[in-house]
C-alpha cells in the first residue's frame, strides 16, 4: 500500500474578509467533478474500482488532499489529485447541495464540545483576525459562497511555492517526481510565500474570554490558554515537553494517584474533574498552549486554583525525574503517531511546509533530550508568569472565576520560590 497527497500552505486564516469558510467549502467541492471527470460519480467509481480511499481536510493554516492506494496505482492517484485541484468544475447543482451538507456538518460540530471550546478559544485569543474565525465559517457565508469565490481562492493560494506532494509506502521516489512533473503543470507560479502573507497580517494574541452560560448542562467545559510559540520558534520543543508534564487525565481510564502528572494526581485526589488534557497548538507566527477540562460546576473554583498553581510551579520548581519522564512520553507519542504510510506521508508533507525539510527523528529527539529542568523553568517564566490569558467556557459558569482572577494568578510569589506547593512532584 502507498499513501500520496498534496499539502497546501493555505487554510482558513488566509481567507478574504467576508469569505470565511471558503477553504473548507473548496475541500468539499474538489470531489464533485473535473473537466476530464465531469461528475462526482465518475470520480467515485474510479477510486472504488482501485480499492482506494480519497480524502481531504482543512485546518486554519493548511489544506490536505490525499489518497491511500495500492502501490501500482500511485500514478493514477497522482493523476486524480492533480486533476481535482487544477481543473475542478464546481457544477451549480453540486455547489447548492454541498451548502446543505456543510450546514448539517456545522450542526454536528455544535454537538462536539471539544470543537466548540477550541473555536471559542481561538475567537477569544485572536480577536478580529482570521485565525480567530472558525474553519467552517458562519451560516451566512456558507449560504453565499460562490463559484467565483472558490476559483479566486484556488488562483490566489494554490500556487507552486505553497504546495508539497508527499508519498510514503510502496513508492519509488524518482518515479513519483517524474509523475508530479507530468501531472502538476497548471498551478500558478506566483512567488508570494506564506511568510509574506503572515508578515502582512500577523496574528496578535489577546487576553480575553468567551463565556457561554448554559445552566441546563450537567458539566462545564472550559479551556485556559497562554500565547504559545510558532512552529519554528526554539521554544516550541520545551513547550511540547511542558505539555507532556501537565499530561492528561480521564476519570474513565482509572489512572489517578499513579499518574506521572502532578496535576493529574491533584485532580484525582481532589475529585475535581471528569477529564483534563494539556494542549500545545502551533501556527506560523504564534500558538496556543494550556489546559482544557470538563468538570462539575461545584468544582470549578478549586480546579481553576489547582491548574493555575501548577502552571506557576513550572516556572520555579520542577524535578529532573518528571522532566525525564515527560521527554520519554513525548518521544513515544511522536513515534506512535507515524504508524503507517498515511501518517508518514502526512508528517513529511506538513514538515516540508512548516520547516522546508523533513526533520529526522534523531535530530528531533536530540532537541527533546536537550530540554532539562532549567529549560522548562525558563520557558515557563517566558510564557506563563505575568502573561495574558485567553479563556473559553460553556456550561454552568457561576463558580468559574473571572478572567481577571486567572490573570492575577499568573504572578510569581513566595509560595513557589519557597517550594511549599505540590512537593509530591519532586518525589515522583
Amino acid at each position: 500500500m502507498a499513501s500520496v497527497g498534496v499539502w497546501v500552505d493555505a487554510g482558513s486564516r488566509f481567507e478574504l474578509p467576508g469569505t470565511n469558510g471558503t477553504a473548507h467549502f473548496l475541500e468539499h467541492m474538489a470531489f464533485k467533478g473535473t473537466t476530464r471527470r465531469p461528475t462526482a460519480n465518475a470520480l467515485e467509481v474510479e477510486i472504488e474500482n482501485m480499492g482506494a480511499r480519497l480524502n481531504a481536510y482543512t485546518s486554519r493554516e493548511q489544506t490536505t488532499y490525499f489518497a491511500d492506494v495500492q502501490g501500482r496505482d500511485v500514478p493514477i492517484a497522482l493523476d486524480v489529485l492533480s486533476d481535482i485541484l487544477q481543473y475542478p468544475c464546481f457544477p451549480a447543482n453540486a455547489l447548492q447541495r454541498e451548502r446543505g451538507v456543510i450546514l448539517r456538518e456545522m450542526e454536528e460540530v455544535q454537538g462536539m464540545m471539544d470543537e466548540v471550546i477550541f473555536d471559542h478559544l481561538h475567537a477569544a485569543a485572536f480577536q478580529g483576525h482570521p485565525l480567530g474565525d472558525t474553519i467552517l465559517g458562519p451560516v451566512e457565508n456558507i449560504k453565499s459562497i460562490s463559484k467565483k469565490d472558490l476559483e479566486q481562492y484556488i488562483t490566489t493560494h494554490y500556487t507552486c511555492p505553497r504546495m508539497v506532494v508527499s508519498a510514503a509506502g510502496a513508492v519509488n521516489h524518482d518515479e513519483v517526481v517524474d509523475q508530479v512533473r507530468e501531472f502538476f503543470t497548471g498551478f500558478s507560479t506566483d512567488p508570494t510565500t506564506v511568510d509574506q502573507l503572515v508578515e502582512a497580517n500577523p496574528a496578535i494574541f489577546t487576553g480575553s474570554e468567551v463565556r457561554v452560560e448554559k445552566p441546563e448542562m450537567p458539566l462545564t467545559h472550559f479551556a485556559i490558554a497562554f500565547k504559545g510559540s510558532s512552529w519554528a520558534n526554539p521554544s516550541s520543543i520545551p513547550l511540547m515537553v511542558i505539555q507532556s508534564i501537565l499530561g492528561t487525565w480521564n476519570r474513565s481510564v482509572g489512572v489517578g494517584n499513579c499518574s506521572g502528572s502532578a496535576l493529574a494526581r491533584g485532580i484525582s485526589n481532589g475529585n475535581l474533574a471528569e477529564s483534563m488534557i494539556a494542549f500545545n497548538t502551533n501556527y506560523r507566527d504564534t500558538g496556543l498552549f494550556g489546559i482544557c477540562a470538563i468538570a462539575q460546576p461545584d468544582s470549578l473554583y478549586d480546579l481553576s486554583r489547582l491548574i493555575m498553581q501548577e502552571f506557576r510551579r513550572l516556572a520555579f520548581e520542577v524535578s529532573e525525574t518528571e522532566v525525564a519522564r515527560a521527554r520519554n512520553q513525548l518521544k513515544s507519542a511522536l513515534l506512535l503517531h507515524i504508524d503507517g504510510s498515511t501518517a508518514v506521508s502526512e508528517n513529511n508533507g506538513r514538515q516540508m511546509l512548516t520547516y522546508g525539510r523533513v526533520m529526522p527523528f534523531l535530530e528531533l529527539f536530540a532537541r527533546i533530550d536537550a530540554v532539562d529542568c532549567a529549560t522548562i523553568m525558563e520557558t515557563a517564566k517566558d510564557f506563563i508568569i505575568d502573561k495574558d490569558i485567553a479563556l473559553a467556557a460553556v456550561g454552568p459558569l457561576t463558580n468559574l472565576p473571572e478572567l481577571s482572577w486567572f490573570r492575577s494568578h499568573t504572578y510569581s510569589d513566595d509560595e513557589f520560590t519557597s517550594g511549599t506547593f505540590l512537593q509530591d512532584a519532586q518525589n515522583n
